[in-house]
């Protein structure tokens, strides 16, 4: 027979990891969702109040996010989120370029072809079957790219290549709140799926490419114009 353990059952520090990872998925969405806005400054005692915790799962919930790069600390002021940096963002688009043209021309050329089924599967759909909500999609894609990646068999590569999709997430997730976005996703990836089943390197590179530096574009101005209309509805506390 299997015992059903409660929160009264478990350890502290089960306790307290969980309560930690609650916080750090609230605070995530809260920065997502621009209810916490880049360069919003705030205490410990803020977040405790806020969350009812204490403030050590708070301040555990905050390194996490300092550590991904979401959250600054400094001694004198407290904690901010980090202000929007496009050219940092657009570094790392940079990089996850290089790295998914080198992992489609290997795909293209591996012997035996590389098992793209479960990718096939999502994609590769008629129009009446594709999902609508930008979320879902959201995920979708991502795991679309890693998923390109880590057919190469090159673990390290769709390790980098995991690390970059973490950090870009804040942005990235943005370029799905337009529904003409979604349309193109699916349209895009099902190009990209094709050329690169059908072998063609040059053809499966320059589809990506176009597909990523569109979604860079779009997600560009549509953080900009989300930043404007939520500052008007939540003016900075520097203000």
């Amino acid at each position: 027979m299997k015992l059903i353990r409660n929160e009264k059952t478990k350890k502290p520090e089960e306790v307290r990891t969980n309560l930690t990872e609650r916080i750090y998925q609230r605070l995530k969405e809260d920065i997502f969702s621009f209810r916490l806005l880049p360069g919003d400054r705030f205490t410990e005692n803020e977040i405790a109040d806020r969350v009812a915790a204490s403030r050590t799962p708070v301040r555990e919930a905050l390194t996490r996010l300092q550590r991904e790069g979401f959250v600054d600390v400094s001694f004198r002021s407290g904690w901010q989120v980090k202000p929007f940096d496009f050219r940092q963002f657009e570094d790392l688009y940079d990089v996850r370029i290089v790295l998914e043209m080198a992992a489609v021309k290997r795909l293209c050329e591996m012997e035996p072809p590389p098992n793209l089924e479960d990718v096939k599967r999502i994609w590769l759909v008629p129009p009446e079957d594709r999902l609508q909500d930008g979320p879902s999609v959201c995920a979708l894609d991502e795991r679309f790219h890693e998923q390109l990646v880590e057919a190469t068999g090159n673990r390290e590569m769709a390790r980098i290549h995991h690390d970059l999709s973490e950090r870009l997430r804040i942005v990235r997730r943005i370029d799905f709140t337009k529904h003409y976005r979604v349309e193109a996703t699916y349209e895009e990836h099902g190009k990209i799926l094709r050329t690169i089943i059908e072998r063609r390197v040059d053809d499966a590179q320059r589809l990506l490419r176009i597909h990523i530096e569109a979604s860079k574009a779009e997600v560009r101005k549509i953080t900009l114009h989300m930043l404007y209309e939520a500052q008007q509805q939540h003016p900075s506390s520097d203000e």
